[in-house]
């Protein structure tokens, strides 16, 4: 068996918690690693529409939508537990998982989460 684990580092975007209004995630710094896939978790989703996109930043305070050509696969609303996986093949330092969020009163759990591989420098623990 080859051992993923000392190439790979996981970093929060979006705190798992239940969701009635729209969340920007927190920015995960990509340097040091050439690859990264995206991952939004959920739980239960009771109402509302949640869509997940993926944003990129340089400087990790202006951020703007990821390209669909940089992106590998391509987020959909989110579902009850139905996890979502989606790579980012970009050039920027930070992204982060943006959730926009609409009718919902109780809404959904879910939290999102960046897997960065490829690393520069091995093993990164």
């Amino acid at each position: 068996m080859k051992d993923l684990y000392h190439d790979i580092s996981l970093a929060q975007s979006v705190k798992p918690a239940a969701y009635t209004a729209s969340v920007d995630g927190g920015g995960v710094d990509l340097a040091g690693y050439e690859g990264a896939t995206v991952l939004v978790v959920p739980g239960t989703k009771t109402d509302g529409t949640h869509t997940p996109k993926l944003q990129e930043s340089d400087d990790d305070n202006t951020y703007a939508d990821v390209a669909a050509g940089d992106l590998l696969g391509s987020f959909s609303v989110v579902a009850s537990e139905t996890p979502q996986v989606v790579g980012y093949i970009g050039i920027k330092k930070y992204i982060r998982v943006v959730v926009t969020v609409s009718g919902a009163t109780t809404g959904a759990i879910y939290g999102a989460y960046i897997l960065k591989g490829y690393p520069r420098h091995a093993p990164v623990r």
